[in-house]
């Protein structure tokens, strides 16, 4: 199987879209199909022994569609084109308007030859608009399913080859000229291609994310290439090359610090606007920006496997997946052309029957046809999904797709991991109880041994000493006793640290210090005691501490769900956590193994809840997954964490309020569109059909063509207005 992207260009709606998509379907061998009509892209999957690539863009050409790779300029180049046509189609056609509306102020020897310069003006409107004919009549004739092009193509072929045969008639002395409607023609080719034009320069505004992460990316390097310097472009670098990065420079892949020093711009991938220190095996990361001095760094990830290039990948297949909620506008704009097709002819039967006036009954059927455009129902959820996966983008939220977004709205049960998640997944030393002795010393003691061991608690004892500023000193004797502790000689003493287990095996008097031992365990803290020669001389309390702003957001998610933690920590410190983070004492599920977790997940949803997993993505992945939303918390590298729907590239706990209220947002937008174009062609369809007639109340098809250019950018717009709900997410805490 080979999975290629391209992009379609000439799309004018959704059944457009959808008619590609159900035509390649139908090839032998293309296992998958999916186009999105807001980016143009289209995403293949094929068998090369049954079906080359060069076959499946002939079959699209053959539809009347043309086939671009990666060329992300694609809206500004068909909106560039099309607004082109516009002024071109309005040239044509203003002179129609003026020989056909205006008769007593048309000099005479023009008048003789109006109807004759009337058919030569439409005829180049006509080939100007000659694409909606096209693909109109070609997706009838590969296909047999008529599209929104087929509605122009008849109403404007309609009213054209009417006029047509009507000034042909005329000339031959066959009948008497009657009526024309070239200036209905042409002016609703006129009007629609500016519709089209002005939904073009919107849908461009919808893919602004992208275009923004692709702004980022840098387009060439300096790699080191026989001891010298080469600039070459980024499609070059290769994993393993070294690459040297000046201040001010981005950097062009991900890689690790081999050489130098210096601050790095991140904001663009944490949204911390701290700059991070660099220095030899540090990690660096494509599209951030190196700000102080000079370092050289060795490639690890290139090209697509760049966290940049991820972040893009996320975004563009969380565009074109479509939300639940996407499916009844589908299954109506499949049904609504034939529908509108039918509806049109007998409108038109009905009025000439009724009235026996032929130029009436074809007024009302082109009418029919201009006015039932579902375009608008077919825009009212892409069109929000795209911005509203571009705004989650922007704040460092990436949603996978589309179904998420719903189902999170919905949501009533969220389940917190605890370590790393609601904690911050790094032992600090928060307490230290002295026994007739000063806290630095007790620190130069404890850190001296420690520096020498390899267990993560020692850190937090080390890292305290580095942050007072501790001296350490030299150790002899040094031994190592996994899961107990270490000992050795400091100063002339024997020094151990430990737990009480170590203690208790070493036959260290522990009676006078075990209140408060027990004390500090009985707190969830993990508890370390040093010992210098034989006597107890401090207790360490360590402990991982809560992330800032966990509790504001626990207390805001009681409110409207229900709240859990999982941890496999023992019972007492999850409660200790629990109750820090205002998580009910019965809700927490203490002691679960990461492969038990996904059981526990399960057994919520079969209570009937709708459950939200977040975790950091890595030990919880199997929850994540089995979750109807899984949320990863983490750093830009866990953003390829392929169990979770959505990704928290900050790792900030407050960007889960943030998801919820997007989520909120974006389908009460995706509801007010979808409203606005079902109750657009539920009152559009009758009084172009004629249902007002007996109050004098008509639409002329120009007027039609322009009401139905005006639904779809009405809905584009409406979704456009999200960007304004941005202040809502500011006040999130």
């Amino acid at each position: 199987m080979k999975k290629v992207e391209f992009d379609i260009l000439g799309m004018h709606c959704v059944s457009c879209q959808k008619t590609i998509e159900d035509s390649l379907k139908k090839e032998s061998g293309i296992n998958f199909v999916s186009i999105n009509y807001n980016t143009n892209e289209c995403r293949v999957e094929f068998n090369e022994n049954i079906i080359s690539l060069e076959k499946i863009k002939t079959h699209i050409k053959s539809l009347g569609y043309e086939v671009k790779f990666s060329d992300h300029e694609n809206h500004l180049d068909e909106a560039s084109l099309l607004i082109k046509s516009f002024f071109l189609s309005l040239i044509f056609s203003l002179p129609i308007m003026y020989l056909a509306m205006l008769k007593n102020f048309v000099p005479s020897f023009l008048l003789n030859y109006s109807d004759i310069l009337q058919l030569v003006l439409a005829s180049f409107v006509i080939a100007i608009g000659y694409k909606f004919f096209k693909v109109g009549f070609l997706s009838i004739l590969k296909t047999k399913k008529a599209n929104m092009d087929t509605l122009i193509a008849l109403g404007v072929g309609s009213a054209y080859l009417y006029s047509f045969l009507a000034v042909i008639f005329q000339r031959v002395k066959i009948i008497p000229l009657q009526h024309l409607y070239f200036e209905i023609a042409a002016f609703l080719i006129t009007f629609i291609l500016l519709g089209r034009f002005l939904e073009a320069k919107a849908k461009g505004k919808t893919s602004q994310a992208i275009k923004k992460l692709l702004e980022i990316s840098p387009k060439k390097a300096s790699v080191i290439k026989n001891g010298k310097e080469v600039e070459i472009l980024i499609e070059n670098v290769n994993v393993g090359d070294l690459i040297v990065v000046k201040p001010g420079e981005k950097i062009a892949v991900d890689g690790l610090v081999v050489d130098g020093y210096s601050s790095v711009d991140e904001s663009m991938i944490t949204g911390e606007s701290i700059y991070k220190d660099k220095q030899i095996g540090s990690p660096v990361v494509a599209g951030t920006i190196n700000k102080v001095g000079t370092f050289t760094f060795k490639a690890q990830k290139v090209g697509k496997d760049t966290v940049l290039s991820q972040i893009i990948e996320l975004i563009k297949k969380a565009q074109t997946s479509k939300a639940p909620i996407q499916s009844l506008a589908d299954k109506i704009s499949a049904f609504f052309v034939p529908i509108v097709l039918i509806i049109a002819i007998l409108a038109f039967i009905i009025w000439f029957l009724w009235t026996d006036d032929f130029l009436f009954s074809l007024s009302i059927f082109i009418s029919v046809l201009i006015i039932a455009c579902p375009c608008a129902l077919g825009l009212a959820t892409p069109t929000v999904i795209m911005i509203s996966t571009g705004m989650g983008a922007e704040m460092g939220i990436l949603i996978k797709n589309a179904q998420s977004i719903q189902k999170l709205e919905k949501s009533n049960c969220f389940v917190f991991d605890k370590t790393k998640t609601l904690t911050v997944g790094i032992a600090k030393v928060v307490n230290i109880i002295p026994y007739d002795i000063q806290e630095d010393e007790i620190l130069s003691y404890a850190s001296s041994i420690e520096k020498k061991s390899s267990h993560p608690l020692a850190d937090a004892i080390v890292k305290k000493a580095e942050d007072e500023k501790i001296k350490l000193m030299d150790v002899l004797d040094f031994e190592e006793m996994p899961g107990l502790g270490a000992k050795g000689v400091v100063n002339n003493k024997k020094v151990i640290i430990g737990n009480i287990n170590l203690l208790e095996k070493l036959s260290i008097d522990t009676k006078d210090k075990k209140d408060d031992i027990l004390h500090v365990m009985g707190e969830g803290k993990t508890t370390l005691i040093l010992v210098i020669d034989e006597k107890i001389k401090a207790i360490f309390a360590i402990a991982d501490t809560l992330k800032p702003d966990v509790k504001n957001v626990i207390e805001k998610l009681n409110k409207i769900a229900y709240v859990l933690m999982i941890t496999g920590d023992n019972l007492k410190t999850a409660q200790i956590i629990a109750m820090k983070a205002r998580i009910e004492y019965n809700n927490i599920l203490a002691e679960v193994l990461p492969q038990d977790k996904a059981k526990e997940i399960k057994k919520l949803q079969e209570k009937g809840y709708i459950v939200t997993m977040v975790g950091d993505g890595i030990n919880d992945a199997a929850a994540l997954a089995a979750a109807d939303i899984g949320i990863a918390i983490g750093t830009g590298t866990d953003i390829a964490i392929e169990s979770a729907k959505i990704v928290l590239i900050k790792g900030d706990i407050k960007d889960v309020l943030k998801a919820i209220l997007l989520s909120k947002i974006t389908m009460r937008k995706i509801k007010q569109n979808l409203f606005w174009a079902f109750i657009y062609n539920i009152l559009a369809i009758p009084v172009a059909f004629g249902a007002l007639y007996s109050f004098n109340i008509l639409l002329n098809p120009m007027i039609a063509g322009v009401a139905m250019s005006i639904s779809s950018i009405s809905v584009v717009l409406n979704s456009l207005l999200m960007k304004r709900s941005e202040k809502k997410f500011e006040k999130i805490i």
